[in-house]
């Protein structure tokens, strides 16, 4: 007997959802002060290597451990000064994505935020300023 396990992947929509989130997410990074220095470079490229991630982070397929291996995130983003703040922000560009999507209206999608939270807090680096 085969089982067949659905993964948060699948019951988002597979990879068109994961192409509209990311359209939907980086033009509001890239537009909001405290995220924007985090993101230099071609947005193009740091949107394909989204595509990439998002679905394997979805139980989807490894595409991106397929091209750059193992995800490492946290190695990854320790260049970066992720403050909390920042991770605030990351999270609420990413929330109004999941709205402008209509992701945030479906069972799978909330818990695929609330995944993006636990992420968000383990990607801090850095304290806030005391600005």
């Amino acid at each position: 007997m085969e089982y067949k396990f659905k993964t948060l992947y699948s019951e988002i929509g597979g990879q068109e959802t994961i192409n509209q989130l990311v359209e939907a997410f980086y033009p509001r990074v890239y537009a909001d002060p405290d995220l924007a220095p985090l993101f230099v470079g071609d947005m193009e490229e740091i949107k394909r290597k989204q595509k990439l991630f998002l679905p394997q982070f979805l139980g989807g397929p490894a595409l991106y451990s397929q091209e750059f291996g193992p995800p490492a995130m946290r190695q990854r983003h320790l260049p970066h000064e992720v403050t909390p703040k920042r991770a605030k922000a990351w999270l609420r560009c990413m929330k109004e994505a999941f709205e402008e999507i209509g992701l945030d209206q479906n069972p799978a999608g909330l818990a695929f935020y609330d995944r993006l939270t636990q992420v968000a807090g383990i990607m801090v680096n850095t304290p806030d300023s005391e600005e």
